[in-house]
């Protein structure tokens, strides 16, 4: 057989891994996403109330981060395949125990057997995006990678929102569709080709360790303040956007709560490859300042009760997020090794489950004292101070540094 088809065969076979790993992305945060049109339903119908679901958010991000600390590092050991099948089946765990919501520690449950499956896919099926994406364009990778996340939110989210208002089973349909597409992404990682080579210290790497490669560790501050004020919003879009849209809005639809929750998500993966275009530190500084202008809008469009305006600052918003998120994770993988990979993506998804952990179970309990608009300034004002910061200190990688030690 001649190098040119063995060339040709094994593009065949890395386009192959690199589907089936954003298609298994997706469906995860499907999953993730699914739910969140459900909370007005629990709210009205079992009676949990606006702390109640805010802890239900805050479970999932500390499960999610519980799974980066210690099982962050695991595919590089024990291969790319093998744990990615293993966060899928945790995903379909959380959906069958969320059939059967009554109580809200039922629900905390399956949105901690979620956040341990998203968890493992946040760094075992992100670096198995890298790993096979093509080289060309050379942003896929970091788009694919961080965007994938957001649109499998936003498709979640949509599906959830039509089944609830137009199928049978409103609060069981949606998790038994995904379930099923969780089965068959299972099935696709089966069949693709594994991209890193097993290698002993799978033990070892469950001891927590976060790092990044020496060479890029100027980046993080600023990435972690994108990180952080970006998840912090989509987490306060989970948590109390469905009591906003019903209480400050005036409606009541679970498709249209659906669809303001994907009109952030979904416009983050449009807004990505814009980013490409610019240097990482010109495209977060872009991305960050139409971040703060979108949250201007969202809490105007609060104050004015207008969701016209809430939805179209809410695409901004998103749309923004999706520039910055990708630039700073672009930055992130500046000359990474195979090896490097599910490391910087551990500490990329720690630093944003960080984001939506914290400031969720501040607000939980403060929204027992403050309104609705009063907490959302809250996080208008975290936008705001990350932006500063961003646009004050963003840095780019450094081009002469790619051969350094990571040490």
């Amino acid at each position: 057989m001649t190098p040119a088809t063995n060339l040709g065969r094994r593009d065949r076979t890395l386009r192959l891994a690199f589907i089936s790993a954003v298609v298994s992305l997706v469906a995860a945060f499907a999953a993730v996403g699914s739910t969140i049109p459900l909370f007005n339903i629990y709210r009205a119908e079992e009676g949990f109330t606006n702390a109640g679901i805010s802890m239900t958010v805050v479970a999932y991000s500390a499960a999610t981060l519980t799974t980066l600390l210690v099982l962050g590092r695991l595919s590089s050991h024990l291969g790319r395949r093998p744990t990615s099948i293993a966060s899928l089946v945790l995903l379909v765990l959380g959906c069958v125990l969320l059939l059967n919501v009554h109580d809200i520690g039922i629900l905390i449950a399956g949105r901690v057997l979620m956040g341990l499956g998203a968890g493992l896919a946040s760094s075992s099926l992100a670096a198995y995006i890298v790993d096979a994406a093509p080289a060309r364009p050379a942003w896929l990778a970091s788009v694919a990678s961080s965007q994938t996340v957001m649109l499998g939110l936003a498709v979640g989210a949509i599906a959830s929102g039509a089944l609830i208002q137009f199928g049978p089973w409103p609060r069981d349909l949606i998790f038994l569709v995904v379930i099923g597409l969780l089965l068959v992404s299972a099935a696709l990682i089966a069949i693709s080709p594994e991209t890193v080579t097993p290698m002993p210290g799978a033990w070892r790497s469950l001891r927590p360790r976060v790092r990044v490669p020496a060479r890029v560790r100027h980046l993080l501050a600023v990435a972690a303040a994108v990180f952080l004020a970006t998840w912090a919003t989509g987490a306060f879009y989970q948590a109390f956007v469905p009591a906003l849209v019903e209480d400050q809005l005036r409606t009541n639809s679970s498709l249209v709560l659906g669809l303001v929750f994907a009109a952030y998500m979904a416009t983050s993966a449009l807004g990505a490859p814009l980013g490409g275009r610019f240097t990482p530190a010109g495209a977060q500084r872009l991305g960050m300042t139409a971040f703060l202008a979108g949250w201007i809008g969202i809490i105007t469009a609060i104050t004015a009760g207008a969701l016209p305006l809430f939805i179209a600052a809410t695409i901004v918003a998103g749309a923004a997020q999706g520039i910055a998120i990708s630039a700073a994770i672009r930055g992130l993988l500046w000359g990474s090794t195979v090896a490097d990979r599910a490391p910087i993506f551990a500490v990329v998804y720690l630093l944003s489950y960080s984001g939506a952990t914290i400031p969720s179970l501040i607000s939980g309990q403060l929204s027992n004292t403050f309104s609705l608009p009063q907490i959302a300034l809250g996080y208008g004002a975290l936008a705001l101070i990350a932006t500063l910061f961003t646009v004050i200190a963003a840095p780019n990688p450094h081009a002469d540094t790619i051969s350094q030690s990571d040490e």
